[in-house]
This record gives structure tokens, C-alpha cells and sequence, in this order.
């Protein structure tokens, strides 16, 4: 997203970068190591191959995860955090832990 695409309000910004299902899913993936394209498909129960692409994309280009292609036969592809990506650790954190509490009320 650019600087202009983004809302005014810090949180709406947070959550227009990472607020769909998804990429919340792939960011707490991501954050325990590289990943390639079909373990993070065979993990994330129910998402289709078009919407873990276009999620993979916009994180790229939001510069919160790298792509890396290894020139190998078959080639083999890694999606990692970036520092950037790393950073929103303890916001996952936070969501986890408010989570696990809000499932022990019931």
C-alpha cells in the first residue's frame, strides 16, 4: 500500500496491512520460521490457492515478508518475515494471549 492508500488512523492502517484472516494466520506461521507455499496450504485449513497467493503478494509488497526462489530442480520457494514483519510479534502475542483468555470463559 502506498502512503496515500493508507488510512489516517494508526489502527486502520493495521488492520487495511494485516487484518484479513489469512494473513493473520500466515504472519503466526511465519513468525516460527520460513514456510513454503504448499506447507502453509496444507496448514491453513480451508484457504484456497487464490486467495494464499494474492495474501502472499500483498504481504511482499507491503514489505513484511520476502519471497525467495532457490534456482533448484524443482525450484523451491520460501516465504520469510522481514525485520518489518518481525515486528508485529507482539501484536500477534497480544491477540493470542486475549484469545486463550476469552476461550476460558466458557
Amino acid at each position: 500500500m502506498t502512503r496515500e492508500e493508507l488510512p489516517s488512523c494508526p489502527v486502520a492502517a493495521t488492520v487495511a496491512l494485516i487484518g484479513s484472516k489469512w494473513k493473520l494466520l500466515i504472519l503466526r506461521n511465519l513468525l516460527l520460521r520460513p514456510w513454503r507455499f504448499n506447507e502453509l496450504k496444507r496448514d491453513l485449513e480451508g484457504v484456497s490457492q487464490k486467495v494464499l497467493t494474492d495474501s502472499l503478494r500483498a504481504l511482499e509488497a507491503d514489505g513484511i515478508l520476502t519471497r525467495t526462489l532457490y534456482p533448484e530442480v524443482p525450484p523451491r520457494v520460501e516465504y520469510a518475515l522481514t525485520d518489518l514483519g518481525r515486528s508485529l510479534k507482539p501484536i500477534l502475542d497480544a491477540m493470542e494471549a486475549w484469545g486463550s483468555s476469552y476461550q476460558k470463559r466458557f
